[in-house]
């Protein structure tokens, strides 16, 4: 196993077509986060947090584990790249830290706000360390696809504290752990990059729920919400790590905004959630961002 992650080339040039299939793919990925979430929201009334993390992610080390024993390709569950695949599993790891942390400080609105503000710090990473460019027209896209996401949650304004900062500091890691998916070189797996990842996840939020005086009991309603939002955090971390090895950074990133209108979808069928004008609104705003980043 060789460990060359520091000296992984700069990816080639993609092609419109392969742009296209990875925004497909991106937006299934998305969607597929946005339904573990709701998982998470659901176990949560009666589940510590740090423990559902725990263990909708062995559920989901438990599917990659399958996946590689019995497609035969074990071999393929082990990084070729460790330090590549070793940093961006911190990189996602320290993230949901300190969204939770600032979830518990600031209102949802808020600290989603600041959140969505990666695919901004992703086209300006990706111009620094992958020598992506886009058009003025795809940076309006990003920018008026942030302002559909203001318009849709309208958050308050609060006196700024570390929850602030903590949300600021996640959308910052997961912006890198994206960039480091493109520089990613071929030989590496997709497997083993959501293997490393759901691995250090599971140490981090079991250490962090002995943190917090141990585990609970789990109903069976609880474990079968573990085992949907284990399966889809799988499928969505294995798609998430195919559209950004497969398409442009900076292209693909902007449509992590369409998870606010899965999430809008989710509670209204639900958490019977009521759609606001605004919210549809804002829900219009970026699906024609979208559109502006294609073109």
């Amino acid at each position: 196993m060789s460990d060359k992650a520091g000296s992984a080339a700069v990816p080639h040039a993609v092609s419109g077509r392969s742009n296209l299939k990875a925004i497909l793919i991106v937006l299934l990925s998305f969607s597929v986060f946005s339904g573990t979430d709701v998982t998470v929201k659901l176990m949560a009334e009666t589940v510590p947090v740090p423990q559902v993390t725990f263990l909708i992610t062995a559920i989901a080390l438990a599917l990659s584990l399958l996946q590689g024993l019995f497609t035969g390709n074990a071999a393929d569950l082990l990084p070729r790249y460790p330090t590549l695949a070793i940093l961006r599993a911190a990189l996602l790891s320290i993230d949901t830290l300190l969204i939770y942390y600032a979830f518990a400080r600031l209102p949802l609105s808020e600290a989603y706000m600041i959140a969505f503000t990666t695919p901004i710090l992703v086209a300006g990473l990706a111009a620094l360390f992958l020598g992506e460019r886009l058009s003025l027209v795809a940076w309006g896209g990003i920018l008026l696809g942030f302002a559909g996401v203001a318009l849709a949650l309208r958050p308050g304004v609060q006196p700024l504290n570390l929850g602030h900062a903590a949300a600021l500091g996640a959308a910052l890691c997961f912006a890198f752990s994206l960039i480091l998916l493109r520089r990613a070189k071929a030989a590496e797996s997709d497997t083993a990059l959501v293997v490393t990842l759901m691995t250090l996840l599971l140490v981090i939020s079991g250490a962090v729920t002995m943190l917090n005086g141990g585990f609970v009991s789990v109903s069976a309603w609880g474990w079968s919400l573990a085992v949907a939002g284990g399966l889809m955090l799988f499928g969505g971390h294995m798609l998430l790590v195919r559209a950004f090895r497969m398409g442009d950074a900076s292209v693909i990133a902007p449509f992590q905004y369409s998870q606010i209108i899965w999430g809008c979808l989710y509670g209204l069928l639900i958490f019977e959630t009521p759609l606001e004008p605004f919210t549809l609104a804002g829900a219009a705003i970026i699906i024609f961002s979208g559109w502006l980043v294609l073109r």
